[in-house]
């Protein structure tokens, strides 16, 4: 199910005019603080009117100046999940979480309660006050609020931006599950070039009240045009790989994509799935002969794409490795000193350890199925 927008809406000195158009299962919109992520998500949920513009979700138009159209958000079907869980602190956990679907209709409510309690892992807090709960299972519960509401479409404006890194990494595999396995494509609100990369399947960069790109996860983020400089230590790739098989006796697992066969540490995918993982740029060394005799379990022959040095130490360099696109992160002497240039024929070269648990997962599946479909 699709969603277009095309608004322009101004507060104060600052002024918003985006357009995109989305039908993947979670589209994130990224981009730093102030780039206008937030009242671009505000606007698709009907809390603010555009000044001029529509947006559209299916078939449904939700606003549209030059007609006159504006439906109120409680018409929207649409689960907002904000940065706090807004809880009601008086209610449980289960009570929090049956409070949204009072106001869906009952002939359009499709949300089973146990199974999205056993989506989220909610079963052990059900009866727990907000108070009892950690950060990130406040957030759980959250978004368990806005799936058993029935909605059409969840919007998630930085959802993990209060909590550290130990409750982040407990609720991104949730999310991570939502994604995959609801029938609801979310808009994720986000500044994280980690978070983006892990959960997105396609990206909406936001820059200044403006969109700079939008389509594919893969391919917005291997522009390095795009990147922000605080973001450069984080500079990495996404590459979908299908799985080939696994090395039972080295803890390994064997991966296919355009550029080759890599080796990973074993994930818990049958030979024949698909996973998508994050190849970062600082992981990837630059041989311009093929190495031998080297720990590295993945080389790649490639050519050199794109080079972008800037007045730091170090430099991004974008090698083509047969249709995979890998950035590497190299100083400036090396730059220098091997002559990396583009069309230069140069190896990518991975160590297996470099990928870590949270930058391999399974593939989510692609294009979008309408929520509430056939129910």
């Amino acid at each position: 199910m699709s969603l277009s927008v095309d608004v322009h809406h101004r507060l104060g000195s600052f002024e918003i005019e985006a357009a995109f158009e989305s039908s993947g299962r979670l589209t994130a919109l990224f981009g730093p603080s102030g780039s206008g992520k937030s009242t671009l998500v505000n606007l698709i949920a009907g809390l603010m009117r555009p000044d001029r513009g529509y947006v559209t979700f299916g078939d449904r138009t939700l606003v549209d100046t030059g007609q006159r159209i504006f439906l109120p958000p409680y018409r929207r079907r649409i689960g907002y999940v904000f940065q706090d869980a807004r809880l009601f602190p008086h209610f449980t956990v289960s009570q929090n979480l049956r409070y949204g679907r009072f106001f869906t209709p009952a002939a359009k409510r499709y949300a089973d309660f146990d199974h999205v309690v056993e989506l989220l892992g909610l079963g052990n807090l059900l009866e727990r006050r907000p108070s009892l709960l950690s950060g990130g299972e406040k957030q759980r519960v959250a978004i368990g609020r806005a799936l058993i509401a029935s909605p059409r479409l969840i919007l998630m404006d930085e959802p993990l931006a209060s909590l550290d890194d130990a409750r982040k990494a407990e609720i991104l595999p949730y999310i991570e599950r939502l994604r995959d396995e609801s029938r609801i494509p979310i808009v994720y609100v986000s500044h994280s070039l980690a978070e983006v990369t892990r959960l997105a399947t396609d990206v909406v960069v936001m820059s200044a009240g403006r969109v700079a790109a939008a389509g594919p996860a893969v391919a917005v983020l291997s522009r390095m045009d795009l990147l922000p400089d605080e973001d450069r230590d984080e500079a990495g790739t996404l590459i979908e790989f299908a799985v080939t098989g696994h090395e039972d006796e080295f803890g390994l697992t064997v991966l296919h994509s355009q550029g080759g066969e890599w080796r990973v540490p074993r994930i818990e995918v049958s030979a024949g799935g698909s996973v998508r993982a994050r190849v970062r740029a600082r992981d990837v060394m630059i041989a311009t002969e093929e190495p031998r005799g080297i720990s590295a379990l993945n080389v790649l022959p490639g050519l050199v794409a794109e080079v972008s040095a800037g007045e730091r130490s170090d430099a991004l360099v974008a090698i083509d490795c047969g249709g995979d696109r890998i950035l590497a992160r190299v100083t400036r002497r090396s730059l220098a000193g091997l002559g990396l240039e583009p069309g230069r024929r140069v190896f990518a070269v991975v160590k297996a350890v470099a990928f870590d648990k949270g930058s391999t997962a399974r593939r989510a599946p692609p294009g979008s199925v309408a929520a509430g479909e056939g129910r």
